[in-house]
């Protein structure tokens, strides 16, 4: 039996007594109640039943939101995946309109949009990054589709990204993508953050980083948390781009170009405490080197082609301080 169905019965029973005593203080002490309550149920039983008022204030204070709001809250919402901070961050920054996160919530709510599932981060973490732009940028692939690789690096300073997606992963295909980044970040590259992929070790990938002077530093096997900013960016385009995108779309690459550019000079980012990757660029603009600045400190000789294979590399290196040769470093 629910609450409210106890509760009408309980008052029933109170006028029954009532009914049989015929005197209102008797049926109350009988009951273990007020007299001013046994008086209020008797008074009420006839118009109004045995159930409670309803407690809605007579005047309701004006909502804090309007139809254009709610539009644009559900709109964000559909288009951009948000939850409630990042949709008050979104319409703060574009249409310089200031709500709160608990009326986004009482909208979504209205409108019965389901909450995001989102992974939970670990409590005590420590978060790093580069001081300087371009100073480490991480690189990764990432599946999307049957013959649609995404290829993503993401300069671990800025969070500025380029985004493109090829049909394999190749080290034709890296240095490619290689040729993009270089082309596309505002700052100089100076050092390609990757995993062990083969598509990153191949010679094609390897031979494009020192002809720009770039440096290679491959993480340890079985380490992605080493290369987490790459990681959690390619989940962000999975559950924000990809869940809108037609995958059959030939023009896709287009459309993932448009996402690029939101993501790079509009999208507002809690690591960066809510600025976009151009304001960080923008900000360390007078601290970023240029590439005359990277060539002359380049040095190819402490450069070796890099193998896949970590543990003959290890045994290469041990070889090597025998031997007083320089070691392959990951610095």
């Amino acid at each position: 039996m629910k609450k409210q169905e106890q509760k009408q019965k309980a008052r029933a029973d109170w006028i029954k007594v009532y009914q049989q005593l015929g005197a209102i203080s008797k049926a109350a002490r009988r009951c273990g109640i007020a007299r001013s309550t046994l008086q209020r149920w008797i008074r009420r039983l006839p118009e109004e039943g045995l159930a409670d008022r309803s407690r809605r204030p007579h005047r309701l204070a004006r909502q804090k939101w309007d139809d254009e709001v709610v539009n644009l809250i559900l709109d964000i919402r559909d288009t951009h995946r948000y939850g409630k901070i990042r949709i008050c961050s979104h319409l703060l920054h574009h249409y310089q309109i200031k709500v709160s996160p608990s009326t986004v919530a009482r909208v979504l709510e209205k409108y019965n949009m389901k909450l995001l599932k989102r992974y939970r981060k670990k409590k005590d973490f420590k978060r790093y990054s580069k001081d300087i732009p371009g100073e480490r940028v991480q690189m990764d692939v990432c599946k999307i589709d049957t013959g649609i690789y995404q290829y993503t690096a993401i300069d671990d300073c800025s969070r500025y990204r380029v985004l493109y997606t090829y049909s394999r992963r190749t080290a034709k295909n890296s240095a490619q993508f290689l040729e993009r980044v270089v082309e596309q970040m505002p700052f100089p590259v100076q050092r390609v953050q990757t995993d062990r992929g083969r598509e990153f070790f191949g010679l094609a990938f390897q031979e494009k980083l020192r002809e720009y002077g770039i440096k290679f530093r491959p993480v340890k096997p079985r380490s992605p948390h080493l290369n987490g900013k790459v990681e959690r960016s390619q989940q962000t385009d999975l559950q924000e781009f990809y869940v809108t995108a037609n995958l059959k779309d030939p023009q896709l690459n287009d459309q993932l170009e448009e996402w690029q550019f939101h993501y790079n000079w509009y999208r507002s980012h809690s690591s960066l405490k809510g600025k976009t990757p151009m304001d960080v660029v923008t900000e360390k603009s007078a601290l970023t080197p240029l590439w005359e600045d990277i060539e002359a400190k380049y040095d190819p000789s402490k450069e070796p082609i890099r193998e896949q294979n970590f543990g003959w590399e290890r045994k290469l290196n041990k070889f090597k301080k025998k031997e007083n040769l320089p070691k392959i470093r990951n610095i």
